[in-house]
């Protein structure tokens, strides 16, 4: 198995994990991507930072398809569609649909998403080691915040199932809720406490360390596009990029929302959209965050980051050409101005900067992880939609365990 070529089309986290852990295993690992690791082109730059044990929850749930409509015609709610997006996208909505219209189904999902969660955070504080990255993890648990406890009650299905999976929580009310967050506004009265969840606070530069651990190890960078996987009697043997030919003998896609496109010349198909997602950050906001907190009634993560507060959620279904719609960043600010009161100050928002990347999501919410099974040599680790940070290293082991039991 050592001394393998392996080409990593997409230098994401899930990309820069893998090139760790097979660069660890004593491959030659081949990272190929047009752009630099962690920059904003790529989901992982933008994302909350959340790496939690309770991500369990698909977002397709039992009853789903009634909230639609109203989601759809809230201008302030936590989705929306591109109509003119909808040709494209209505076979992965139905798929979307069916993937929660059980409790079986979504029970399912949700055993299959604790694999990949149940350890992410001690994970990653290995990782963050390796990578000389370890002030960029913080372990001290993430909070789910509620107007009440009537509120949290609402989601009894998605606590329901975090207790099926083990996850521990701590329900905080009142002076308990002010005393772990002090910014938050008094709206929220109850929240849960998730002790084991971990959070970073600069996931751009965390695929950048990554990357260059790998690099320290002997992975090279190759700054290209893939333009075709190269096939000789059904088995793929390189790939064909704006720089030339690579010859490899295994190739990764972890290449995100592009990933279906190269699947594609395989005659692979890859239920994939892109759940377009936003953030605000605020550097001079004074909002003092010890953890992060995803308000209910916004749905998105406030996350403190060393570039400042990070506001970061929303879902926009649409093609992944369409320009950004600004209007869902707005969203996200006025949230936030409700959960922290502070924010209503004009000087709170000095020097805001916005950002729109593209999480590549799969119907049932589980991410494509092994083999081709039309062509040798390829493996797929894609699709993470909104884990991607948090599942990365598991994802990782699974692709070199992979690989190895393929050769053994």
């Amino acid at each position: 198995m050592n001394g393998l070529r392996i080409g990593i089309v997409g230098a994401g986290v899930v990309g820069a994990c893998c090139a760790l852990r097979l660069s660890q295993a004593g491959h030659q690992v081949t990272l190929i991507d047009p752009e630099p690791p962690g920059g904003p082109h790529a989901p992982s730059h933008g994302n909350g930072g959340w790496i939690s044990p309770a991500s369990v929850i698909p977002m397709s749930t039992p009853g789903l398809w009634r909230k639609i409509p109203g989601y759809l015609l809230d201008p302030l709610g936590p989705l929306t569609l591109r109509w003119t997006s909808l040709p494209g996208l209505l076979p992965w909505l139905l798929a979307f649909l069916r993937a929660g219209s059980t409790l079986g189904r979504v029970r399912a999902t949700s055993i299959a998403l604790h694999e990949l969660l149940h350890d992410a955070p001690e994970r990653h504080q290995v990782l963050a080691a390796e990578a000389e990255a370890s002030e960029l993890i913080h372990h001290n648990g993430l909070l789910y915040a509620y107007p009440d406890r009537a509120a949290m009650e609402a989601d009894a299905l998605s606590w329901q199932l975090r207790r099926e999976r083990g996850v521990q929580w701590e329900v905080l009310e009142g002076d308990a809720l002010r005393a772990k967050v002090p910014s938050l506004s008094p709206r929220y009265q109850c929240g849960a406490w998730v002790p084991d969840g971990a959070w970073c606070a600069n996931p751009g530069e965390y695929v950048h360390r990554l990357v260059r651990a790998a690099e320290r190890l002997g992975a090279q960078r190759l700054v290209a596009q893939v333009h075709q996987l190269h096939l000789e009697g059904g088995r793929c043997t390189g790939v064909d990029t704006s720089q030339g030919r690579l010859w490899l003998d295994r190739v990764v896609i972890a290449a995100g929302i592009g990933s279906p496109r190269l699947a594609r010349q395989l005659g692979d198909a890859l239920p994939m959209a892109s759940e377009r997602g936003y953030h605000v950050v605020l550097p001079q906001a004074s909002v003092h965050l010890p953890l992060p907190v995803m308000p209910s009634d916004g749905r998105m993560a406030n996350t403190p980051t060393t570039q400042g507060l990070r506001l970061a959620g929303q879902v926009e279904l649409a093609h992944p050409d369409a320009p950004p719609n600004w209007t869902r960043a707005e969203v996200l600010l006025a949230h936030a101005k409700n959960t922290y009161p502070v924010l209503q100050q004009p000087e709170q928002l000095q020097g805001m900067t916005r950002w729109m990347g593209h999480r590549p999501s799969t119907p049932d919410g589980l991410p494509v992880i092994g083999p081709s099974p039309r062509c040798d040599g390829v493996w797929y680790a894609c699709g993470h939609g909104h884990v991607g940070l948090a599942s990365a290293p598991r994802t990782a082991d699974w692709i070199e365990q992979g690989l190895q039991a393929s050769v053994s």
